[in-house]
């Protein structure tokens, strides 16, 4: 069964305890994995505090929570996953700072032609990347980053054909 976007975020916006973040939940994903990230409340230093003083409060709350709810998000996980058939990962934000924590690394099927595999072979040789997965995954970076505006549209698009395809007649 497909679910929605909106009915995944419902989902987990009334699974998840209400004191758990500070603001509404950013989910992300795709056919294997969902990615929730929750807003956590920034740490109270003092004003003269140094970066590195921040960055290592920050990272404390972010351990803390992952500690301090590590069963409640299995649980919750376990039941998005047999729910959605996907794999649920989980991260934080604090200050505006992102921590993920176990995300998937899926295989991906892929053919290449000489010239393609060259070119990885490059970034590896070059001490870029370590194999032709990473710089594989270097490259899907790369481009994402680049040409940002150009997937969204495509996205926008994908999910107009999919909203149509929803409020057309079903199959018998």
């Amino acid at each position: 069964m497909h679910h929605t976007d909106e009915e995944i975020r419902g989902w987990f916006a009334g699974r998840i305890p209400a004191d758990w973040f500070t603001g509404p939940l950013e989910l992300t994903g795709d056919r294997e994995e969902i990615i929730v990230t929750g807003e956590l409340a920034d740490v109270a230093l003092a004003k003269d505090a140094s970066d590195a003083e921040r960055a290592a409060a920050r990272s404390s709350r972010a351990d803390g929570f992952r500690e301090d709810t590590r069963e409640g998000r299995m649980r919750i996980a376990e039941d998005a996953e047999h729910r959605f058939g996907r794999k649920v990962a989980w991260g934080v934000s604090v200050g505006g700072e992102k921590q993920m924590f176990t995300t998937l690394s899926v295989p991906i099927m892929t053919r290449l032609r000489l010239r393609e595999r060259g070119v990885l072979d490059t970034l590896v040789d070059a001490g870029v990347a370590r194999s032709r997965s990473e710089a594989l995954a270097w490259c899907v970076k790369l481009v994402g980053e680049h040409e940002g505006e150009w997937i969204e549209a495509l996205r926008t698009a994908i999910a107009g054909v999919e909203s149509v395809r929803a409020e057309g007649p079903r199959p018998n």
